[in-house]
């Protein structure tokens, strides 16, 4: 399944029984990106700063005191729900006197989070490969020929006795298409090592 990340961070208001919700989302790379995202949005006097964050098979939730599971929780299900990668999701709680149970703070933290993802403009993630492959000389002009069809990045070039070798990077669903180029443009006189 092709994911998303967010092309720019986004904000969502929501008001339940006077809590006010705000979810304020953002694309981040790692970790350290999230924490500092979150530090960043971080309200120093709202009664909650609930959070979440996925990074491929690395993800983290906090609840910040409210009950165990209520927040932290379905902000990352909306995340995971809406199909995003790379994200952190902080959504900000004042308090308004109501409590709302457990079952509305979910509602409010998993439906604030979620519908500010869903409203927010998508970046298409793309699984990139990257591939070293040995040409002769008399192939290069073929090889670089080949790589804009595939949508490859040259990543380094080695001469040697023998010809050149390439390091590439291109998007994971282009390596057969730009096998099958290379192996009908050069004769089948290209190796492809698929660990560049």
């Amino acid at each position: 399944m092709a994911l998303d990340t967010l092309a720019a961070p986004a904000s969502h208001t929501l008001e339940v029984k006077h809590s006010r919700f705000v979810a304020h989302a953002a694309p981040v790379d790692d970790a350290d990106g999230a924490a500092a995202f979150m530090q960043r949005v971080h309200v120093a006097d709202a009664t909650h700063n609930c959070w979440a964050w996925r990074v491929g098979d690395q993800y983290r939730s906090s609840d910040d005191g409210e009950p165990a599971g209520t927040a932290g929780r379905p902000i990352l299900a909306a995340i995971d729900g809406q199909g995003f990668d790379r994200v952190a999701v902080v959504v900000v709680r004042w308090y308004g006197g109501i409590k709302l149970g457990a079952g509305g703070l979910v509602r409010a933290y998993g439906g604030c989070a979620a519908e500010c993802l869903r409203t927010a403009p998508r970046l298409r993630l793309v699984e990139l490969a990257t591939l070293q492959l040995h040409a002769p000389f008399d192939a290069l002009g073929s090889v670089h020929a080949a790589l804009p069809g595939a949508h490859a990045v040259k990543l380094e070039e080695r001469f040697d006795a023998h010809g050149v070798t390439l390091r590439l990077q291109l998007p994971a669903n282009r390596v057969d298409d730009l096998r099958i180029r290379l192996r009908d443009a050069t004769r089948n006189r290209v190796r492809i090592d698929d660990n560049g």
